[in-house]
């Protein structure tokens, strides 16, 4: 077996160039680590049956709830948003570049499907 290699998240940000499409760059005990490109508003959705990091690397993501509550996530600091708790991420002032951590299992906007609604990751 070969020894792990650290994973540079700033390299695998690079090879990205749709926003809004996740890029799998890891994969661990049934969950997986992808990075995007935001930039604007996203889709409404929720996740019944899993939880979701976000995880900015650069840039402010916001995550609008439908409850009324925004929660403003910098870099440095991660947000965990619940199983079932419908929300929408979104951006201020430009691109956000963001690492995500959640089951493979999971679609990418729930049972939501819109233009933004990604099947399969690609692997980078």
């Amino acid at each position: 077996m070969t020894a792990p290699k650290p994973i540079d998240i700033a390299a695998k940000l690079a090879l990205v160039e749709r926003q809004w499409t996740p890029h799998r760059i890891a994969t661990f005990d049934g969950y997986q680590i992808f990075v995007a490109k935001l930039e604007g508003e996203f889709v409404w959705h929720d996740h019944a049956e899993h939880d979701e990091v976000f995880f900015p690397i650069d840039g402010v993501l916001l995550v609008d709830f439908e409850e009324g509550e925004t929660a403003r996530v910098e870099p440095g600091q991660f947000l965990v948003v619940p199983a079932g708790m419908r929300h929408c991420p979104r951006t201020e002032n430009g691109e956000c570049r963001v690492l995500v951590i959640d089951p493979q299992v999971m679609e990418h906007t729930g049972k939501e499907r819109s233009e933004r609604t990604v099947e399969d990751y690609p692997v980078i």
